[in-house]
């Protein structure tokens, strides 16, 4: 107990605030930029159980704000990287890790092992997902988001007369609607302060120490270097799934307007198959890539020639940065709709690191 003795004299904290760390589990769903600051002060505040779950891998543009990771991780899972980092500093933590992504396959299993839910991940489809998986469990999450200089944290479902993230946000936004620090930009130094008030809300749910962020939302700018409170409001109709097999049913990243994306992993297992590989960078870019099943499609010709992919089963889309692969899939998406889609996560760069 010594390692948490500058916590525990705290008044109104004592030991028993710390033996409800130390009994207390938590699940981090994504070890980003949000996730990696988060996991570095409850693993040092004692928490007893951490889970992490991310399916992504690490890649150079993540080291500006993703401090778990170093050079050396370049390419390797972040939920395995993360957890092995913080095991050699807090072995006496029971650690879990989960290298995949949260979906409406695992949720259930998953989140019922957990007695809160921290929200880490940068996509409203896995957002909306958490949200109903805690619902029907009746766990508390903790939410946090950035936007270019803004970040938000509010802690949802936590006991009665609560509010739930879609009491917020009850439709799930088009894909012209959904931003990400890829696209727009973001300070590093922004997700991490966001990731640190996030592990505050946990340390204050989970010790009872205290006043939550419960129905508020606290939105802190850093530009300016303001901040402010919303309260919110529970709404009385219904909002989300009502069961798990509806929940099951419930195609996310659809709802979102979003794209399914793939790892190079997965793709590369695919190369047998009667599967499309299309390039959607224009010509010249470099560096080039031969596969089977290629097709170099540009970006500014692909309206014309969508009738070259009219006999694909799957088809599998790349870019640069996995940016324009994500468009090009939304548009393909709506021209063939019973076709199986994906964009390459992260593009050229991904393979390269």
């Amino acid at each position: 107990m010594n390692r948490f003795e500058r916590q525990y004299i705290l008044t109104g904290f004592g030991i028993d605030g710390q033996r409800k760390l130390k009994q207390a589990s938590v699940l981090l769903v994504g070890a980003g930029g949000l996730g990696c600051p988060a996991l570095l002060y409850l693993a040092a505040a004692g928490v007893g159980k951490i889970g992490v779950i991310d399916g992504d891998i690490v890649s150079i543009s993540n080291l500006n704000r993703q401090v778990l990771f170093g050079e050396n991780d370049l390419g390797k899972n972040k939920a395995e990287q993360a957890v092995r980092r913080l095991q050699e500093q807090y072995s006496d933590i029971s650690w879990e890790v989960y290298p995949e992504f949260l979906t409406v396959q695992n949720a259930q299993d998953l989140i019922a092992n957990y007695d809160l839910i921290v929200d880490g991940t940068d996509n409203f489809p896995t957002r909306y997902l958490i949200n109903d998986a805690c619902v029907l469990h009746e766990k508390p999450f903790v939410f946090g988001a950035i936007y270019q200089h803004e970040g938000q944290v509010s802690v949802f479902n936590l006991g009665e007369n609560s509010c739930t993230y879609r009491d917020v946000h009850p439709q799930m936004p088009g894909p012209d609607e959904i931003p990400n620090c890829s696209e727009t930009g973001v300070l590093g130094v922004l997700p991490g302060i966001i990731g640190n008030l996030m592990a505050l809300e946990v340390i204050k749910v989970l010790s009872g120490y205290g006043n939550p962020l419960k129905n508020r939302m606290l939105y802190f700018n850093s530009l300016s270097s303001q901040s402010y409170e919303v309260e919110l409001s529970v709404q009385n109709a219904k909002l989300g799934p009502d069961s798990w097999m509806e929940l099951e049913n419930t195609d996310y990243q659809q709802a979102c307007g979003t794209v399914k994306e793939m790892s190079w992993k997965e793709a590369m297992g695919k190369m047998n198959q009667n599967v499309a590989f299309v390039d959607v960078r224009e010509l010249g870019e470099l560096p080039p890539l031969e596969c089977t099943g290629l097709m170099k499609i540009p970006m500014s010709r692909l309206e014309d020639e969508l009738d070259r992919l009219e006999d694909a089963e799957q088809i599998l889309i790349f870019c640069q940065s996995g940016i324009r692969s994500q468009k090009a899939a939304q548009r393909l998406s709506e021209e063939y709709p019973d076709k199986v889609i994906f964009s390459i996560k992260g593009g050229i760069n991904a393979l390269k690191s």
